[in-house]
């Protein structure tokens, strides 16, 4: 009995592994083909790789909406990074009545869906077109700005402080440092599986967001990759097999720093829900 139960667990898995693997397979197929072929459900690898990567590289404005999407995901994450955990750290490590309804305040806001938040958000910027044009509407600092923090990240890392050793604090504080020198020198190495996690969360979110930026960021030369593969798929006639190659190429970046600090990842998830 114990044997049929192992085999029925393994015969699931394997066809949720399959199921899984199957969209990446077939993308990674689909970029070594041409467009009729991608169509035709083709899921043999063809011999136009290098025709579809010149087409990538040189047919449209790939190269530079990498760079702008870079540009974001790495500023937001480095920032966000940054507010979050001092915004956690300080709702946690100094607590008080006050300080729990605003933080109350804070997860009540996630309940808001983004889309209510655009045509304010927009109007705001918009204003700034005027007076303070480096931070209004085609600008990147603009479409970064709203998503430098959220509430699920401060709720990320006040969880995580609970589990921080408070005598490291207090011996911190007694052999002489400040309160910043404590949380940067005491607070986040000791915490960097938590940073990991909330990177790869930051990064993945900021490097695959569409909605903002299409909203904040009309011009061409401004557009992230979310916004050129949308492009792309919308045009009269589309060549699939060089959306493919571009996919394939924008789904490596956040692959890669999955994969590179997935030990970390799973470290962080597990110890915010101790």
């Amino acid at each position: 009995m114990a044997k049929l139960k192992r085999t029925v667990m393994y015969i699931f898995l394997s066809i949720a592994a399959i199921i899984s693997i199957f969209p990446f397979f077939w993308m990674i197929v689909s970029m070594t083909n041409r467009s009729v072929d991608v169509t035709m459900g083709k899921l043999l690898p063809g011999k136009y790789l290098m025709e579809n990567l010149d087409k990538a590289f040189n047919s449209v404005d790939l190269v530079p909406a990498l760079l702008n999407s870079a540009k974001i995901s790495l500023t937001t994450t480095i920032l966000a990074l940054i507010v979050a955990s001092l915004a956690g750290y300080g709702f946690e490590i100094y607590r008080s009545k006050a300080k729990d309804i605003v933080f109350t305040i804070l997860l009540l806001s996630m309940m808001i869906p983004f889309a209510a938040l655009m045509v304010p958000l927009y109007r705001l910027f918009s204003s700034f077109s005027s007076s303070l044009p480096f931070i209004g509407v085609d600008t990147l600092i603009a479409a970064m700005l709203p998503t430098i923090t959220t509430a699920f990240l401060i709720f990320f890392f006040r969880q995580n402080t609970k589990m921080f050793p408070k005598d490291m604090l207090e011996a911190g504080r007694i052999d002489g440092l400040s309160e910043l020198g404590v949380f940067f020198r005491i607070f986040m190495p000791t915490m960097k599986t938590t940073y990991a996690a909330a990177a790869i969360i930051t990064f993945m979110n900021s490097w695959n967001n569409y909605l903002w930026p299409l909203v904040v960021l009309p011009s061409a030369s401004n557009r992230t990759v979310p916004l050129l593969i949308s492009s792309l798929g919308s045009s009269y006639s589309p060549d699939y097999g060089m959306m493919m190659t571009v996919i394939t190429i924008a789904t490596l970046p956040t692959a890669l720093v999955f994969f590179l600090m997935q030990k970390h990842f799973v470290a962080g998830m597990t110890g915010s829900v101790k």
